[in-house]
């Protein structure tokens, strides 16, 4: 055999046969049973994104059910909505757990919980194309007082309790939000903020763009929307402020940097660009893992101070004593990952193909971020569990 024939030949077996070798490694890895309970009440697409790359790393990692030992489904094993198909009928169901469940049931039978969207779907967004105002009739949201009672309850009996961005925002009642900020020994400002790639609304791409913000603004300013770089804007109630390139950032990308004991303990890496919803809270006496930063100029750190804001906040947060309850402060797990990927084991070193080298490519947030902090939270309880 010639050798460029032998050199292709063998270059093929090797993408041919590396996947299979993977796929094995992955089959008789060691499967970690783990009761975990799923919510999202934010899915008004079958892709499911608001928990989908969380069910990835289950996968993956081999987390599986208690009592069939079966990998997790990100179509069926979570609470919330639940669109069906055909998807153009606009049929939908709602699975969910009613008030002796969450006291009793579930917080027996399961060993963590996970609310990881509870802002839910609304008249405009399931009826897409009808209205484009900011907020309409809720179909299924909000964090209630059920869910309330099935946290203290994971709580009570120190079993692990995650929740993220958006618990304590619209349209979550007041009271409960403030209930929930209580038993995370937290408090949010009141302010949420988001990164766009262009704050220009008649810019091609950019026709998905939030207008009810360009509304607001006007209404608080009295001035036209003339925004057209890149830029992050904040929301509070009805009021708005707008950051924009050049002038109020350096750069307009919020970036997360985590604590060093942090790193080394779950190998996050030092800083990870984030271009989702986030909020601002007050950590209180939670241990901070890992905090955003804003690239802000002079002049935006005097107009953050004028609101009683700062370029930095944190992330994500950890209860101190038992160190089971977190809190992450942005919208970590919208993500649309493959899931058929989850089962080809070292499939993260793929780099190249999965995320670049480039700071501002935000698909390393879940590769080199969000990926390992799960890992680390599941696998150090998960590891407390098989202990006792």
């Amino acid at each position: 055999m010639k050798k460029p024939l032998l050199i292709v030949t063998i270059i093929l077996v090797v993408i041919l046969v590396l996947p299979v070798i993977n796929l094995l490694r992955w089959t008789f890895q060691e499967k970690k049973p783990m009761g975990i309970i799923i919510v999202d009440k934010t899915v008004p697409t079958l892709e499911r994104e608001k928990h989908k790359s969380f069910n990835w790393i289950l996968t993956s990692d081999r987390f599986v059910k208690k009592e069939k030992k079966t990998s997790y489904s990100y179509k069926k094993d979570y609470f919330g909505f639940v669109p069906k198909r055909p998807l153009k009928e606009k049929l939908w169901g709602k699975n969910s757990y009613n008030l002796t469940e969450a006291i009793q049931e579930l917080p027996e039978k399961n060993d963590a919980v996970y609310f990881t969207d509870t802002y839910g779907v609304f008249f405009n967004d399931w009826y897409r194309g009808i209205n484009k105002s900011r907020r309409s009739r809720k179909l299924e949201g909000a964090l209630n007082n059920t869910d309330n009672l099935l946290i203290k309850e994971m709580k009570d009996r120190n079993k692990l309790v995650i929740l993220e961005y958006n618990s304590f925002d619209y349209p979550t009642a007041e009271y409960e939000s403030y209930r929930i900020q209580e038993r995370l020994g937290i408090k949010w400002s009141g302010w949420t903020g988001k990164y766009f790639s262009s704050l220009d609304t008649a810019a091609k791409g950019n026709e998905d763009f939030p207008i009810w913000m360009t509304a607001m603004y006007r209404k608080q300013f009295k001035k036209p929307w003339t925004f057209k770089k890149a830029g992050i804007v904040f929301l509070r109630d009805r009021g708005i402020i707008v950051f924009e390139e050049g002038t109020l950032l350096k750069n307009p990308m919020p970036e997360i940097i985590s604590d060093s004991a942090f790193i080394a303990k779950w190998k996050l890496p030092e800083t990870v660009a984030f271009d989702q919803w986030f909020d601002i809270i007050d950590p209180l006496e939670n241990k901070v893992v890992s905090k955003f930063r804003i690239e802000t100029t002079a002049l935006g750190d005097s107009l953050l101070g004028e609101y009683g804001l700062s370029n930095e906040f944190p992330a994500v947060t950890q209860e101190p004593v038992a160190q089971r309850t977190y809190y992450f402060s942005g919208d970590f797990a919208n993500k649309d990952i493959p899931v058929w990927t989850s089962r080809f084991r070292g499939v993260e070193n793929l780099k190249g193909i999965l995320y670049s080298k480039k700071p501002d490519d935000t698909r390393r947030f879940f590769w080199l971020y969000y990926r390992p902090l799960i890992e680390g939270i599941f696998n150090e309880y998960y590891d407390s569990m098989s202990a006792k």
